[in-house]
């Protein structure tokens, strides 16, 4: 596709394929890998200036570089939750002191973040906490509660939690964005949850006095905080996202040639519409790109790409016949069980339509504040 890149612009893409090809097949854990990305300043090309340590790109080149990441192969990251939904939350809200201390680490790809926002038996209603931060004499709060569904909290040195701050406050109201160090032994404890697929990257965290000392945008703000962040999950990272999704779906459309599905016409339409939508998210995501103030452009952006991988996950195992119900090796009682990349898909991909934030509460977003439908009974507030 045809960006209108400059030759400035063509230098920069070849500069990032060069540095990946020398860096990206070392073999570096998670945490170096950031570090490494970090200290070539390749971590919040999109803050601009402010002198963090990151490299300052336009917003064409940010797409450049989120793609040619994808196609590289490169690691995965877990940077992203502070890079991208943390440091322009703090960008947008936080005091000068909070940049200073917090947006230089997370350049460098020193101290990683997780978030500390779903809870037990609130469903994906976000309204729900039950987790609360009573004030110190210090001035500090103590947290105590439970977050679930919390990504890579295993590896974080710091989450942002929403917390209810004053007391009897109901659903949005009395609720803080507070900022709590994770290394806090005996306040702070994270349980992995082991799913489907046998790898545990979300966690279950308990806070038993957790003491955070940063509140971003003022106590009793926190609704306001958490909503502006939820909107930077789209962007950039989508159209990445997507990069990955088209590298999938190569791979169940050879799956189906090498397994003879491909001349079932059923499975030839299934084949060419998962292409189709693949395509219209790709322009729906370059349509919303740097835009701001719609409402329901995150909610479309999550339900378009989250029943769209699901399917593809059906897909996958559909196309290869009985033997999708064999794993790669043979298994033994007692032992662990492996997957294939297929099998994968399938399995992890049934969360898709759950986790950020579920389909239905998606639809009730945009029926709400896009269509202007009667607002759905939540309660006394």
């Amino acid at each position: 596709m045809d960006f209108g890149f400059s030759a400035e612009d063509d230098v920069f893409r070849t500069e990032v394929r060069a540095w990946l090809a020398e860096h990206a097949a070392g073999g570096l854990e998670r945490r170096a890998w950031e570090q490494t990305l970090g200290k070539a300043g390749w971590i919040g090309l999109g803050w601009g200036e402010g002198g963090f340590g990151n490299r300052v790109a336009t917003l064409t080149q940010q797409v450049v570089w989120a793609e040619e990441y994808a196609r590289s192969g490169a690691p995965a990251r877990s940077g992203h939750i502070g890079e991208k939904l943390l440091a322009p939350t703090l960008l947008a809200h936080g005091s000068e002191e909070q940049k200073a201390r917090f947006l230089p680490p997370i350049a460098l790809g020193e101290e990683l973040w997780c978030q500390g926002y779903s809870e037990p038996g609130a469903g994906s209603d976000l309204a729900e906490v039950r987790t609360k931060a009573e004030r110190a004499s210090d001035g500090t709060y103590r947290v105590t509660g439970q977050k679930i569904w919390t990504s890579l909290a295993h590896e974080a040195d710091w989450c942002f939690v929403l917390a209810r701050t004053e007391p009897d406050s109901r659903r949005h109201r009395g609720l803080s964005f507070l900022l709590v160090p994770m290394d806090q032994p005996g306040r702070v404890e994270v349980r992995p949850i082991r799913q489907m697929t046998g790898t545990s990257e979300f966690n279950e965290v308990f806070f038993d006095g957790a003491r955070a000392e940063h509140v971003v945008g003022g106590a009793g703000s926190g609704w306001q905080v958490a909503m502006s962040l939820l909107g930077f999950e789209r962007g950039v990272s989508t159209l990445a996202q997507q990069i990955g999704f088209a590298a999938e779906l190569a791979r169940v459309v050879g799956a189906a040639v090498r397994s003879g599905a491909v001349e079932d016409p059923v499975v030839r339409a299934r084949l060419v519409r998962q292409w189709a939508e693949l395509r219209v998210m790709r322009w729906n995501a370059l349509r919303t790109l740097g835009s701001s103030g719609d409402a329901g452009a995150p909610s479309v952006a999550k339900l378009l790409w989250g029943g769209w991988h699901q399917r593809l996950g059906e897909l996958a195992v559909q196309v290869r016949g009985a033997s999708a119900s064999a794993g790669p090796r043979e298994w033994a009682p007692g032992a662990p069980y492996e997957l294939d990349d297929a099998q994968h898909l399938f399995l992890f991909s049934r969360a898709d339509t759950i986790y950020g934030g579920s389909d239905q509460v998606q639809r009730t977003i945009i029926a709400e504040r896009v269509l202007g439908l009667p607002r759905e009974p939540k309660g006394v507030v």
